[in-house]
């Protein structure tokens, strides 16, 4: 993936006799007597630019000095930036580790598809944790411990180690630390650093414990759901990885895994489990055969990629066959296609019907499981999601945060149902939150939505 970081322009006042601009030649003629200096610090530059008024500095790859003349007397003027930050090695980390974290979940899955299997409990609300949610929280927290450093890392996860460290997990504990360590040693074949040595119990569950951020609006923190759409995975269909990092409040990378939604869009007109039975049949080299991918994304590209899933017993070779994707450029709604959740229990499906049928919709929505319906709608296969909790429900930051800036930056619009930003600075739920969340392809459909959300809200029982 291309990275990019942006030029800076510093304005000048014409009253610093520095020099004048010359209109026949448009430019910027300085005085040549002494020199005054401007100190730019940056990364990579696009492209140079000048304008009336306006000194255009470009950041540099190699963090070099630009220097122009000033009138001999003067002091020397400095004019400091701070170093932009572009994400870039965090992003490229990022995808490797949730390509990781995608081949253990196939993994899994196919064990528990294929046979019956203890490998999954439910926490204390009734929702099923499994023994890769576990395994890929420990998977994540260790990659990124060995690549930024422990004291440097910190995660907001799902996971805790309560049902994991009783003692009738005792099985599931040891699937999870058998699981892991087959993992991490992989992580070479993905360009990742992994542990030296084979973990043990105890360093699995530190590891999963270790993901004890409470997020907030400062600092930098990484927020995961190791396995979004649990039920989905349980079932055989589809679920995503979750990761993105936060800070000082904004999501600045998101990277969505999703091993069950094929590369080819053409592949979505078959149900799942016809895609299990085809990949069965298909080699698994096969190019043709692309049946999951990671889509990410970086905060201020406007850029969003997807590249498929590392085949078995390749090398992740960046960048990995990635693509861009856009999102669709439908605005009129009796031609969108809308998603909401699966489950009942956190969405009403009643008030979202009501309101497709309002605003226009006239497709039958894509009920997807997980984040796979940000996914969706960054690449096009999808114009609208809804989701809107019924009364108590509180939206948890690790299950939107990674979503929110792919879409964002594939040029679709994000926001709750007043129109308001997500905000991802108040812990680790999505405090404030105006009712619902609304992604759209683009911003006239969002209005609309978002107009249809105020005609009806009041009559719904929400």
């Amino acid at each position: 993936m291309p990275l990019h970081s942006s030029s800076m322009a510093i304005k000048v006042s014409p009253n610093l006799g520095l020099g004048k601009w010359n209109d026949k030649h448009n430019n910027f003629i300085p005085n040549h007597v002494g020199s005054f200096f401007i100190f730019l610090r940056g990364n990579k530059t696009h492209h140079n630019a000048m304008s009336r008024g306006h000194i255009g500095c470009c950041l540099s790859s190699f963090n070099q000095t630009q220097s122009f003349p000033i009138m001999e007397g003067q002091k020397k003027l400095s004019f400091s930036s701070p170093e932009p930050v572009n994400y870039s090695q965090e992003l490229d980390v990022a995808v490797r580790t949730v390509q990781l974290a995608c081949s253990l979940c196939q993994r899994v899955q196919n064990s528990l598809i294929s046979k019956t299997s203890d490998g999954f409990q439910s926490k204390d609300d009734n929702s099923p944790v499994t023994v890769a949610d576990w395994s890929v929280q420990a998977t994540v927290s260790c990659v990124l411990s060995e690549s930024f450093g422990s004291s440097n890392v910190s995660i907001v996860a799902e996971e805790d180690i309560q049902n994991l460290s009783k003692a009738k997990a005792g099985g599931v504990l040891e699937t999870v630390v058998k699981t892991v360590n087959e993992c991490l040693a992989e992580a070479p074949r993905y360009g990742l650093k992994g542990p030296k040595m084979a973990l043990g119990t105890t360093e699995v569950l530190e590891a999963i414990s270790r993901c004890n951020s409470i997020g907030g609006p400062a600092g930098r923190f990484w927020a995961l759901d190791p396995v979004d759409g649990t039920l989905g995975f349980v079932r055989g269909d589809q679920y995503a990885i979750a990761l993105a990092l936060i800070e000082d409040g904004e999501v600045v990378l998101g990277v969505l895994g999703c091993p069950n939604y094929p590369m080819r869009k053409e592949w979505l007109n078959y149900h799942h489990r016809y895609h299990r039975i085809i990949s069965k049949l298909t080699p698994s080299t096969s190019e043709s055969w692309d049946k999951g991918c990671v889509i990410y994304a970086r905060r201020g590209s406007g850029e969003a990629w997807m590249q498929p899933l590392l085949h078995v017993n390749k090398n992740l070779v960046w960048p990995n066959s990635a693509r861009p994707v856009r999102v669709s450029s439908i605005d009129n709604p009796s031609l969108a296609t809308f998603c909401e959740p699966v489950e009942k229990a956190n969405s009403s499906h009643s008030f979202t019907a009501g309101l497709a049928h309002s605003v226009g919709l006239r497709k039958q929505p894509l009920r997807v499981y997980s984040m796979v319906k940000y996914a969706a709608i960054a690449r096009g296969d999808a114009e609208i999601f809804m989701k809107f909790g019924r009364a108590g429900y509180k939206e948890k930051i690790w299950d939107h945060a990674a979503g929110v800036v792919i879409i964002q930056e594939a040029g679709g619009v994000v926001t709750d149902a007043g129109g308001r930003p997500l905000d991802f600075s108040k812990g680790i739920y999505l405090e404030g939150l105006d009712r619902g969340v609304i992604a759209s392809a683009g911003a006239n459909l969002h209005d609309k939505i978002i107009r249809a959300v105020d005609a009806s809200w009041d009559s719904s029982a929400l």
